[in-house]
């Protein structure tokens, strides 16, 4: 039971109905509480006040001096209080003004990004998205509030955070036009020999999954080096004769830039992508459009893809 400064606040509702009901009988039945009980209430209520509050005046009660003084303070406070506990309004969301911070590679900003924005301007245009790249680091930004949301293969292990599964994306090889490896079947064992490989890694790394799917064949690769980003591995590629990798996100991309795309040749694993967001968003109407927004905008990606 909520108290403050040893007061119960449910004392206020009942005080509310007495007041304006002038009757313990009348409280009682719009409370819907037995007469008993709520004589019993008023009985705190004056000890809480240090007042009788309503008096009998003949066959009916009346309200003393200090009930009259307090009555409108008390609906207001009443008043206050249902509204801050009721179920929130439908929010107009033409009239917000917020700043939405949107964790993710770079590849999923440049293929939703303009969906997003494009959104935004139509059905909020006070609503700011800023997308924050992903870091070598990792860190709780959703915990912390840095980040509002998080879109792509989420490896979060915050046990608060909420992750909503969408989809499974897969991995497809890039080269340059014109490539020796597009000449003929691809096969796993030309896939490692026939060119010299570029990684994309956030943390540096120079080896993954195709390491171990080539290692289970008896097989490896030359891997030259890494990057961090998708596009940055696009601009390499397309001026050298390295073959890379990339998601559907980065496949527009490749295109712009000419560059050719194939199946892999190895059982790579799936990518589970998905949202993750802190629980203290989940009934916020303006994040909930965002996560609506973003799920749409994959959802398109996955079919096209």
């Amino acid at each position: 039971m909520t108290q403050s400064s040893g007061l119960d606040l449910n004392l206020l509702v009942a005080l509310e109905a007495l007041l304006e009901e002038q009757s313990v009988g009348g409280a009682a039945r719009r409370l819907h509480l037995s007469e008993p009980a709520m004589s019993r209430t008023l009985g705190r209520i004056r000890k809480a006040l240090g007042d009788p509050v309503l008096v009998r005046a003949g066959r009916r009660m009346v309200p003393t001096p200090r009930a009259l003084a307090v009555r409108a303070e008390v609906s207001a406070v009443v008043e206050r209080a249902r509204a801050l506990f009721a179920p929130p309004a439908d929010t107009d969301l033409r009239t917000v003004t917020r700043t939405f911070t949107v964790l993710c590679h770079d590849a999923v900003a440049a293929a939703c990004g303009p969906d997003l924005f494009a959104r935004a301007a139509r059905d909020a245009p006070g609503i700011r998205l800023r997308f924050l790249a992903e870091s070598h680091v990792d860190a709780p930004l959703l915990r912390e509030g840095t980040a509002d949301l998080e879109v792509g293969v989420i490896d979060t292990v915050a046990p608060e955070v909420h992750v909503e599964p969408l989809y499974e994306d897969r991995m497809m090889g890039a080269v340059r036009a014109g490539h020796p490896l597009l000449e003929g079947e691809l096969t796993p064992e030309r896939f490692a020999r026939d060119a010299d490989h570029l990684v994309v890694s956030r943390r540096g790394r120079l080896r993954g999954p195709v390491d171990e799917a080539l290692a289970a064949l008896g097989l490896t690769r030359r891997v030259v080096g890494s990057v961090g980003t998708f596009p940055a591995s696009l601009f390499v590629i397309r001026s050298t004769d390295l073959a890379g990798l990339i998601s559907h996100w980065s496949v527009p991309m490749a295109r712009v830039l000419g560059l050719a795309t194939f199946e892999v040749p190895l059982p790579l694993p799936p990518l589970p992508v998905g949202l993750a967001w802190h629980p203290r968003h989940d009934v916020d109407p303006a994040h909930a459009w965002l996560r609506d927004a973003v799920r749409e905008s994959l959802a398109r990606w996955s079919r096209e893809g």
